[in-house]
């Protein structure tokens, strides 16, 4: 029944009156037709399409599936609201079973101008909740088992995921909070260093803290699934072998077919496979191009999943395109451009080397205008779709495209949670 999902038409927030409960924005279209590049297939194809996608339980592990402002200047005072629009008709026809909602993460500054302090974070998870308890379509997703009835039923297993346990500071307990809470799934850090341990732009590597150490015992002892994707690679790589639980990659790719920090190693790759992680694809805009495939697409994808099949299997490996429904690339833009504007950015630091790199990809914003979107991989709803229709294409088993576009995860979080 995975494709015959049983949405009511519920909209965000419609038990409130916008303009008077709530400051509204002009939002975006959830899903722009001219930005839809679906794999072509045969007729053949496309019923094998159909019945694989019905069969397979269907899991992003790394999404932000709201809707963003039509105007992407406009992001950072949405954001500050505190009231983030779930793209619930849009997800009914993604084909997903699960998908792990990363919500507003560092955006998440409601209540400072930095973000990732504890009560932002709050507000964004409760607010979140509340717009859920409204509606009967998606389901608070707690335990595997919730993900598999989603699957049977028709509906949408949404897990709360937070990119960074930057917000429970030096609080260990907070972690029991947030399990509390619903949350199901943390990372250590977002790029940047914290408490825990070292993020992948520091200029220094200095792995997992000891306090990051305790913290990872608490989240084993709670089943938090925890996330490395933004660490550094020492950190990740102390994760992977002291945790007592395997642990995922969300979302990113082999550093070996694209040269930055954003991206891992083959030697963490494999400690994480031989752990029994699970190593998660990223989309968005440029950050898993590569050589062969410059140009952004499903094909430069598709080249990081099959490099990291031939690295550590096929049942290591999962998809977490970090994608939504609003102009990425145009959010990027905007950040490019106003990150001086708003007192936000570092001051360049001598030796460190091209700070016009973004985490070693040429970012600029040229390059991204030309780009415009990720072609086959720009939205929750097209990305899990494509990835099967592209495995299709290239002759892979239903067998194994059921284990990338969500067995894989599935089998893992039944292990962690």
């Amino acid at each position: 029944m995975g494709r015959d999902k049983k949405y009511g038409g519920y909209k965000a927030y419609q038990y409130l009156e916008p303009g008077r409960d709530y400051r509204e924005f002009k939002l975006r279209d959830a899903i722009v037709k001219d930005w839809w590049e679906p794999v072509p297939l045969s007729k053949a194809e496309e019923e094998r399409f159909e019945d694989v996608m019905g069969k397979s339980v269907v899991m992003d592990l790394h999404a932000h599936p709201d809707i963003s402002p039509l105007d992407p200047n406009q992001n950072r005072d949405f954001d500050r609201e505190g009231r983030n629009v779930l793209a619930y008709e849009a997800l009914a026809a993604s084909g997903l079973d699960c998908v792990f909602d990363n919500m507003m993460d560092g955006s998440s500054f409601i209540n400072t101008k930095n973000g990732w302090d504890w009560m932002s974070t709050v507000h964004d998870l409760g607010m979140r909740l509340c717009d859920i308890g409204h509606q009967d379509f998606l389901v608070h997703c707690r335990r595997a088992e919730d993900i598999e009835r989603a699957h049977r039923r028709g509906q949408l297993a949404w897990v709360a995921v937070l990119e960074s346990a930057s917000c429970i500071e030096n609080e260990v307990d907070r972690l029991d909070v947030l399990y509390g809470l619903g949350v199901r799934s943390i990372g250590v850090n977002y790029s940047e260093s914290n408490m825990l341990g070292s993020g992948l732009k520091e200029h220094l590597d200095g792995g997992l803290t000891d306090f990051g150490y305790d913290a990872l015992v608490r989240m084993n002892k709670l089943g938090l699934l925890v996330d490395v994707s933004h660490t550094s690679d020492a950190t990740a790589a102390e994760v992977i072998e002291l945790s007592k639980d395997p642990i995922i990659v969300s979302h990113a790719g082999a550093r070996a077919l694209t040269p930055t920090t954003r991206m891992f190693p083959d030697d963490v790759i494999q400690s994480l496979g031989e752990r029994g992680g699970v190593m998660a694809i990223e989309a968005a805009p440029n950050l898993t191009a590569t050589a062969k495939h410059p140009f952004h697409s499903i094909e430069s994808y598709m080249e990081h999943v099959e490099y990291c099949i031939d690295l550590i299997g096929i049942d290591h490996v999962g998809c977490g395109p970090d994608t939504n429904y609003g102009d990425h690339v145009g959010l990027y833009l905007t950040n490019l451009e106003n990150s001086g504007k708003l007192g936000l950015g570092h001051y360049s630091r001598p030796g460190k080397g091209d700070e016009k790199k973004y985490l070693g990809i040429d970012m600029n914003v040229r390059q991204l205008k030309e780009l415009k979107y990720v072609r086959g991989m720009e939205n929750p709803s097209e990305c899990l779709q494509n990835v099967c229709r592209w495995m299709i294409k290239h002759g892979y088993s239903d067998r194994d495209i059921a284990k990338v576009v969500g067995g894989n995860g599935l089998k893992l979080v039944k292990r962690v949670w």
